[in-house]
């Protein structure tokens, strides 16, 4: 299930990234703006992810696995193997912590484009993180065997994101020349392929396999487009794009 959920994201972010920031982008300001934009956007955060550790999502299996050995291993064991679990744990929190931080950023700026653009992003991102909660707090709790240390460092992690939107708040004005603006969203889209492409692909390839997590991705693009239909034609004129 979160191999599927993570590939019905990753359609969603795809959706958005090139059929709506970089297709109006390079609409708005040229092949060529359009396209140096976005893949500024793309080198950009690929440079910032070789300094982020890669969040992992321990397996069921592999938990029980380790409470197995544990038992047989004895209680020092178990204390070794939770101790392990649980420096990951905080890796892993630490990682998507960075990881969150952009993401707030782009749905901020994509907001100051339009509520069409600001809603997709919030909806495709907030998919993507339930299984970075669930990649937070299943480790912990392993490690801790408490559900409320787990919520804690699960929910904490999170708060990168209005983080990124308080941040990006001051560092910008809203007076932003159009042509900016423009090529600020396509390089939002970069780093929302890149982010899709290097780590959601990955992570539903292994857990929901190939062929279905890409029916996923697909399903995610299809919902995306309707979305976007709909929440086009819905709108009223002045808060239409």
């Amino acid at each position: 299930m979160l191999g599927l959920l993570q590939g019905f994201a990753a359609g969603l972010m795809l959706s958005i990234s090139f059929f709506d920031l970089a297709h109006n982008a390079i609409n708005s300001i040229g092949f060529l703006k359009g396209n140096l934009w976005f893949f500024g956007g793309v080198v950009f955060f690929g440079i910032i992810a070789n300094f982020i550790p890669e969040p992992s999502l321990a397996s069921s299996s592999n938990v029980k696995s380790k409470k197995k050995n544990g038992d047989q291993g004895g209680k020092d064991t178990i204390k070794k193997h939770r101790r392990q679990v649980m420096y990951s744990g905080i890796i892993t929190a630490i990682g998507i912590s960075l990881h969150n931080f952009p993401e707030g950023m782009a749905v901020f700026l994509g907001s100051i484009k339009g509520l069409r653009v600001g809603l997709n992003l919030a909806l495709a991102i907030a998919l993507h993180n339930i299984p970075e909660g669930v990649a937070v707090a299943l480790p912990i709790y392993f490690a801790t065997q408490s559900k409320w240390q787990a919520f804690k460092l699960a929910t904490v992690s999170g708060f990168a994101e209005p983080l990124g939107v308080v941040l990006v708040a001051y560092l910008f004005p809203s007076s932003l020349s159009p042509e900016i603006l423009e090529g600020l969203l396509a390089s939002v889209g970069g780093v929302m392929a890149f982010l899709t492409l290097h780590e959601m692909l990955p992570l539903a390839f292994d857990y929901a396999g190939q062929k279905q997590a890409v029916k996923a991705v697909f399903f995610g693009m299809a919902c995306m487009s309707a979305s976007l239909y709909f929440l086009e034609i819905s709108l009223p004129d002045e808060m239409s794009l």
